[in-house]
């Protein structure tokens, strides 16, 4: 493979028009127990941030949730003012009402709000990607995206995706405004939304599967403990290193609060899966 096809196997854009690494970070896991509070050693957490830049992560994915709101701020205490094609995803729709509780929220004041506190939170005027994080069953979508839309022509968000949907949900939600992301579970073990993924790879959206690192089942795990053997990898980067071929618009949040984990997972766009290797995989 060419430099240039390289290049471009391993960057995907975003609604079409912002040029992202398709291997980004995800900043849950820079949070206190469940979700819940701030990251235990803050120091550490917003070196780890650094490091992700500095090693040309130029994606970043978060939630007014995670915390609740502490890991927006610390993405903001670690790296405002922004470097140049930074892209900072945020996510609304859920209230915190301790650790691990997430009750869905969809309500359109809940909304407005949570897109106002992420402007506040991230210092940021315009957020480049804002998705709904759950789609509430008590509240029909089109109000729910009611304030989306508003935020949207008021230039505070420019693209929009959505969060563990369906295909329904997403043409459901096209009618009120174009979506080009979802990020939905996925991951080597659990294949649950792999016609979801289709359907995104033939609309141009961005697919961003979260929990990436699982790796299945203990049969799948002793066929993935060999492959790794086999490149000289862990089996979390033979994982990440499946995700990449799987599909070119999969773009890759896994999150991790050391630095050395930082590292090793950075390093999983390195490996060149042989196709055998995809297809006993993806068996």
């Amino acid at each position: 493979m060419s430099n240039t096809a390289k290049q471009a196997a391993s960057t995907f854009k975003i609604g079409g028009e912002l040029e992202i690494n398709r291997l980004g970070y995800g900043g849950m896991q820079l949070t206190g127990f469940g979700v819940w509070g701030d990251a235990p050693n803050r120091e550490t957490a917003k070196q780890v941030l650094r490091n992700a830049v500095e090693a040309g992560v130029n994606f970043i994915d978060t939630a007014d949730s995670y915390g609740p709101h502490t890991n927006e701020v610390l993405i903001a205490e670690a790296l405002h003012p922004y470097p140049a094609g930074l892209l900072i995803a945020t996510k609304g729709g859920f209230d915190r009402t301790g650790p691990n509780q997430w009750v869905t929220n969809g309500r359109p004041e809940h909304i407005r709000e949570a897109i106002e506190g992420s402007l506040q939170r991230l210092k940021l005027d315009c957020i480049d990607l804002w998705q709904l994080h759950r789609v509430d069953p008590k509240v029909p979508v089109e109000e729910t995206l009611g304030p989306v839309v508003e935020a949207v022509q008021a230039g505070k968000i420019r693209h929009v995706g959505l969060s563990e949907v369906g295909i329904e949900d997403i043409e459901r939600a096209e009618k009120v405004l174009p979506i080009v992301s979802v990020q939905n579970l996925y991951n080597l073990g659990n294949r649950k939304w792999e016609a979801v993924l289709d359907y995104t790879t033939q609309r141009g959206m961005a697919f961003i599967p979260w929990y990436p690192l699982a790796s299945g089942p203990d049969k799948l795990a002793s066929k993935i403990q060999a492959i790794a053997q086999k490149y000289g990898a862990t089996t979390a980067q033979i994982a990440l290193a499946w995700l990449l071929k799987r599909s070119p618009n999969i773009l890759l949040i896994p999150g991790t609060s050391s630095p050395e984990h930082l590292k090793e997972n950075l390093a999983a766009d390195q490996i060149e899966l042989s196709e055998e290797d995809v297809a006993a995989l993806s068996e």
